[in-house]
C-alpha cells in the first residue's frame, strides 16, 4: 500500500513538472517570437512549419540519398533557418547555399502560397542569386515544374524564407493531432484531469496519513496515561499493603 502510494506520488510529481515545464516553455517561446511576412511565427530566427503536401515526397524518379535533408512527406514538421534580415549576412547566408539545399519560400501562382522544395541550381548575378527549385515528387507523365527566385529583387512576390535544416514526421503527425479538438483534449486537457486527479489524491492520501498519525499519537499518549495511573495504582496498593502489615 505504501509503495503503490509511494509510485502515484511520483507520477504526480513527474507529470506536473513535465506539465509546467511545457507551459514555461510555451510563454518563453511566445515572449520571444515574431511573425513573418506570411504569419508563421519566428522565434531566434527558426520557424516550425507543416508540410502540406507530398510535392517532397519520395519519388523514384528523384534520388536524394547524398542530401542532408532527404524527402519530405506531407504533415512532416520542417525546422526551417530563416534569411538574416540584414543585407549583407543575408547575402553570405546565400552564398553559402549549394544545389540539394531544401528552401521554404513564398511563390505567386494564381495567388500567394508557402512552398517547400529543393534547389535545382543556384547562380550568382549581378546583385544577389537566381535559384531555380522544384519538388522531389514528379508523377509520370507531368512535365518538370520548376519556380525561380531573383533574390535581388525585393519586391517580387517570389522570396525565400528560410532553409530547411531539420525535419521529422512524426513530430508533425503530433503537432497535426495538437491542432484538432480530439488532440486537443488527449494531449493538452486529459493530461492536465489526470495531473489535478494525482495531486488531489496525494493530498488525501497526505491528509489520511495525518489523521491516521494524530489517532496513533493520541491512542500511544492514552497508552502511557493509563500506564500511568496504573503505576500510581500499584504505589498505593504496596503502600497500603506497608501500613497493615506495620499495625
Amino acid at each position: 500500500m505504501k509503495n503503490r502510494k509511494k509510485i502515484l506520488s511520483i507520477l504526480a510529481n513527474v507529470i506536473l513538472f513535465a506539465f509546467l515545464g511545457l507551459l514555461a516553455i510555451g510563454v518563453l517561446l511566445t515572449a520571444l517570437a515574431g511573425r513573418d511576412r506570411d504569419g508563421t511565427v519566428t522565434v531566434l530566427g527558426y520557424q516550425l512549419r507543416l508540410v502540406t503536401t507530398d510535392s517532397m515526397a519520395a519519388c523514384d524518379k528523384t534520388d536524394v540519398s547524398d542530401f542532408r535533408i532527404g524527402s519530405i512527406p506531407a504533415r512532416s514538421l520542417i525546422l526551417v533557418k530563416t534569411v538574416p534580415e540584414d543585407p549583407k549576412e543575408a547575402d553570405e547566408w546565400y552564398a553559402a547555399l549549394q544545389e540539394g539545399d531544401v528552401l521554404t519560400f513564398r511563390y505567386l501562382y494564381t495567388t500567394q502560397v508557402t512552398v517547400t522544395h529543393r534547389i535545382l541550381s543556384i547562380e550568382e548575378e549581378e546583385r544577389g542569386y537566381c535559384i531555380t527549385l522544384a519538388g522531389d515528387n514528379r508523377a509520370d507523365g507531368d512535365g518538370l515544374m520548376t519556380q525561380v527566385i531573383h533574390t535581388a529583387d525585393t519586391q517580387s512576390p517570389n522570396f525565400v524564407l528560410g532553409k530547411v535544416v531539420g525535419k521529422s514526421y512524426l513530430a508533425g503527425l503530433f503537432l497535426g493531432l495538437l491542432r484538432r479538438p480530439v488532440g486537443l483534449v488527449l494531449l493538452v486537457i486529459l493530461p492536465s484531469l489526470i495531473v489535478i486527479l494525482l495531486e488531489v489524491l496525494r493530498i488525501v492520501s497526505l491528509l489520511q496519513g495525518e489523521r491516521k498519525k494524530r489517532a496513533r499519537e493520541e491512542a500511544e499518549e492514552k497508552e502511557r496515561e493509563l500506564e500511568e495511573l496504573r503505576r500510581r495504582l500499584a504505589r498505593l496498593e504496596g503502600t497500603e499493603a506497608e501500613g497493615k502489615d506495620g499495625a
